[in-house]
């Protein structure tokens, strides 16, 4: 008899504990049902509308750009975002765009000028770039090849 007891005391310690346990998984998910509604107050604020980076110092290199968005319930309308700008792109063409550029064409003999053209690759933070963009750079001299001079000068 004692060993009867004993194990209605464990199938009733188990029955108590499987039924915590399913309050404690109704609870959580309950709480988990109320999460949604906080995020459909969020919802009526407008997407983030950034300006451009602006440097610091110089123009390229660590700078700051300003962000605004509408929503009649949101707490924050704008704010400051850090940025930077790479200083080996091609800035004429926007700070914030990034373009792949062909090898230079041959010389043009009456504009003394050489061409190529640059696809766009990247544009940092939704930047409005041109899909496709030509850039002229002056022909330079057309120099003859130097005839090689004696390395040895006698000393």
């Amino acid at each position: 008899m004692p060993q009867q007891q004993q194990q209605r005391r464990l199938f009733t310690a188990a029955l108590l504990a499987l039924v915590f346990i399913l309050a404690a998984v109704s609870t959580t998910e309950a709480g988990k049902k109320e999460k949604p509604e906080k995020k459909a107050k969020k919802s009526d604020c407008g997407e983030w509308q950034w300006s451009v980076c602006v440097p610091t110092n110089g123009d390229c290199g660590l700078g700051t750009r300003e962000g605004t968005r509408t929503g009649a319930e949101c707490k924050q309308t704008t704010k400051t975002q850090k940025c930077k700008i790479p200083c080996n792109w091609k800035k004429q063409f926007g700070a914030e765009c990034k373009y792949q550029f062909q090898a230079w064409g041959e010389c043009d003999l009456n504009t003394a000028l050489k061409t190529r053209t640059g696809n766009l690759k990247r544009a940092l933070h939704n930047a409005d770039c041109q899909k496709t963009v030509t850039i002229s750079k002056p022909c330079g001299k057309l120099t003859k090849p130097k005839p090689q001079e004696s390395k040895n000068t006698g000393m």
